[in-house]
């Protein structure tokens, strides 16, 4: 996977994140807001949160989910083995079908560490 991959998914989230608060519709930017509140330091750090965010997406099977996880974790200092770690969990919790998102998920880590 390319750096271009992690702009790609960037330009592509940041453009229709955009049009969508830019509709005016009450209810989806209430669930954003809802969203970036969890993900702030609380009892939990916002690291965890990050993982368990990671875990979550993963067991969901939603890519864009887990590469915004993957990402922001990334950014908090996350190492390769924490976020091996936390999809080894999410792939005992989900079962062998997560596998595909595991791969898609190193894909994208590797993209991360590639661009930085």
């Amino acid at each position: 996977m390319s750096n271009n991959k992690v702009d790609e998914f960037n330009s592509y989230r940041e453009r229709m994140n955009e049009k969508l608060l830019g509709d005016n519709n009450k209810m989806i930017k209430r669930i954003f807001n809802l969203d970036t509140n969890a993900y702030m330091e609380g009892a939990l750090d916002v690291k965890t949160k990050e993982l368990l965010g990671l875990v979550a997406s993963a067991v969901l099977r939603c890519d864009d989910c887990i590469a915004y996880h993957l990402q922001s974790a990334y950014k908090l200092g996350v190492s390769k083995e924490e976020m091996m770690e936390t999809m080894g969990i999410a792939t005992l919790v989900g079962g062998t079908i997560v596998i595909p998102h595991l791969r898609r998920a190193y894909e994208f880590w590797e993209a991360l560490e590639d661009k930085n």
